[in-house]
């Protein structure tokens, strides 16, 4: 009977838009990324061994994986019907078992072994061994599914590409397709999270606020903005794909390229390093002290991304110092010396913002009725205290500001500098409507972005820039 035939599944690019190779080796270096110079000495001594040696010092949680629904929705179907499901995967034994006991739905599970590693050829085998010739249908993804199409009855082709479907009726009757998701331009720039880089805007700032606009500054910064975006992009990249579990548990980070399965591990960790490479050939023309300050950007967002965003409030400290030392290299790059006061300034207004930051997730997070933010220190309780740090915080920025604007350097440089006096009651407004929609839950993105999207926020900088062309 044709229901008593097996349906082997394959699981990396199939079963789930990822690869477990990629997935449990990001969980590895996230742990220790020693790891990153043990692993190809794993590797010498085959695939398989490679990957045995990863699965035992990971735990792969088989709920947080981006499965391609569908196609379980048919295997489900398949199952009810009475056929039997077996998961046949490259991936090593102790990962598939994990998957396979998730959804309960496979009546056994073939993988790799820590010996042989059960991918093209080697699995066409064993399953003819098992099952015989023509006597099991498989579903597959890629061309190195091929070789087992060959033996199937029939092939099933899963989120797999034009050419290799064709590869596969030339081999194999195609009884089933599940089509493949479509990955635009879009995809790609949501995970460089090019709106992001509006942030590095505040490169610009040393040289506005010291009035020496040149074509020589202007020029510096905008490649100093260019390069620091493009590191920027890099790190991103690889924090989304060391936080995949988290996001993929988190309310909104789940839409996320890597979370969501819509972009390869692979192109991530490709993409990666070409960006930052990109970006230090861009900054050769630019004084060595902002190659220094990009170095040290990059290295405190990898210790960041690694732990310091679990231990509490270091963490918001850290992000408050990653929005500062923008501005710090706006001022290597231009070659302008960095002002006292914008200096704490920016330490105690970005510290503000990104307690806003944690404070929008603590919220979402008891309005889910969840008690501790996944991968964070924080717990719901901590709402109040956070609140009273940021918005302290906030208007301590003002109080600097104040005391700047009654300095001796303000007279030098403005004309007019009772004017600059209204980015006080500005700069206040600003700072508290910022917490009050916080409050409300309206602070759906990172505060500077938002402040970039948000009317009241955009009309309150026009507001600010009309006081300074009057003092000026």
């Amino acid at each position: 009977m044709t229901q008593a035939v097996p349906l082997c599944v394959d699981l990396d690019g199939s079963l789930i838009h990822s690869d477990l190779l990629l997935e449990s080796f990001l969980l590895l270096i996230k742990q220790n990324p020693l790891y990153v110079f043990i692993a190809p000495l794993w590797l010498l001594r085959g695939k398989a061994h490679l990957k045995a040696q990863i699965a035992r010092r990971v735990t792969l949680n088989g709920a947080a994986l981006p499965y391609t629904q569908p196609f379980v929705a048919w295997l489900r179907a398949q199952k009810a019907a009475g056929r039997p499901l077996w998961l046949c995967t490259a991936s090593d034994a102790r990962l598939a078992q994990a998957v396979a006991d998730h959804l309960g739905i496979f009546d056994g599970v073939l993988a790799s072994n820590g010996r042989t590693n059960l991918s093209g050829q080697n699995k066409a085998a064993e399953l003819v061994a098992r099952f015989g010739e023509r006597a099991f249908d498989y579903c597959g993804n890629h061309r190195v599914d091929v070789p087992i199409w060959a033996k199937a009855r029939s092939a099933i082709v899963v989120n797999a590409p034009e050419p290799v479907r064709l590869a596969a009726s030339q081999v194999a009757v195609v009884s089933h397709v599940v089509p493949a998701p479509t990955v635009g331009v879009k995809v790609v720039l949501k995970a460089l999270r090019v709106h992001q880089w509006a942030k590095n805007a505040l490169i610009f700032v040393p040289m506005l606020a010291s009035h020496q606009m040149t074509m020589a500054t202007l020029g510096a910064s905008f490649l100093a903005f260019i390069a620091f975006s493009l590191c920027a992009s890099s790190v991103y990249l690889l924090n989304d794909m060391l936080d995949l579990e988290a996001d993929r548990q988190h309310h909104s980070k789940c839409h996320r390229p890597f979370a969501a399965g819509q972009l390869s591990l692979l192109f991530g960790l490709t993409v990666a390093p070409l960006l930052l490479l990109v970006a230090l050939l861009l900054s050769l023309p630019l004084p060595v002290t902002f190659l220094g300050v990009l170095g040290g950007y990059y290295v405190a967002t990898l210790a960041y991304s690694f732990g310091i965003k679990k231990i509490v409030m270091v963490d918001v400290l850290a992000l408050a110092g990653l929005y500062t030392i923008r501005i710090v290299a706006g001022s290597a790059a231009a070659g302008i010396p960095l002002s006292f006061w914008l200096l704490i300034f920016a330490i105690f207004i970005f510290l503000s913002l990104a307690i806003v930051k944690r404070y929008a997730e603590l919220h979402a997070m008891r309005e889910q009725g969840k008690l501790t933010a996944q991968g964070r220190g924080y717990q719901v309780e901590d709402l109040n205290l956070l609140q009273s740090l940021g918005a302290s915080s906030g208007y301590l920025s003002i109080l600097v500001l104040a005391l700047y604007l009654n300095s001796p350097d303000v007279a030098q440089m403005y004309r007019h500098p009772k004017f600059a006096w209204l980015l006080v009651p500005i700069m206040l407004y600003w700072i508290s409507r910022i917490w009050m929609q916080t409050y409300r839950g309206r602070m759906h993105d990172d505060p500077l972005v938002y402040a970039l999207k948000d009317r009241v926020s955009l009309l309150t900088g026009v507001a600010a820039a009309i006081a300074l062309y009057l003092a000026v």
